[in-house]
């Protein structure tokens, strides 16, 4: 089995998982509580994972792993959408959510709610000069998604 025919479906399932596991890091080594639209770039981003993982499994059947890491693709895409979505609305582009969030969710106290940090959608908790954690997620999610698709356009070629 040609490595250059994992390409793709590793790339997808790295692609995410550096960029998830990012999020993770700021989150929990570094404080930095995410926001509503946080989350939502997340949850691309874990199915991606399980696409990639099962296009990995399925490494045997060409059609399903070249069709699962297309869809892990697409989900990385989406997140990194979104992630253009919340860094306009930190920028003031446009109108983001008008309700407040917190972390905190199943069931919860009076005490659960007001110790849960809210954190808005509009104000970037860290950025590198201009750009904040969501514009870094939409640059990283759209260039690896690309990656990933180009990788899966090529075809390997078989030595004779």
């Amino acid at each position: 089995m040609s490595q250059s025919r994992l390409a793709a479906p590793l790339l997808a399932l790295v692609v995410p998982l550096a960029l998830y596991g990012g999020a993770l890091v700021s989150q929990y080594g570094f404080g930095l509580h995410p926001c509503e639209m946080c989350y939502w770039q997340r949850w691309p981003h874990q199915a991606a994972i399980v696409l990639a993982a099962l296009a990995l499994l399925l490494r045997g059947n060409e059609t399903a792993m070249r069709a699962l890491t297309a869809l892990a693709a697409v989900a990385i895409a989406i997140s990194g959408l979104i992630g253009i979505f919340h860094a306009g609305v930190e920028y003031g582009w446009w109108e983001g959510l008008t309700t407040c969030s917190s972390g905190v969710s199943g069931p919860v106290s009076l005490n659960d709610i007001m110790a849960a940090p809210i954190t808005r959608c509009d104000v970037p908790q860290w950025t590198l000069g201009p750009v904040s954690l969501a514009g870094f997620n939409a640059i990283f999610s759209l260039a690896g998604a690309a990656l990933v698709l180009t990788k899966l356009r090529r075809r390997p070629t078989s030595a004779v």
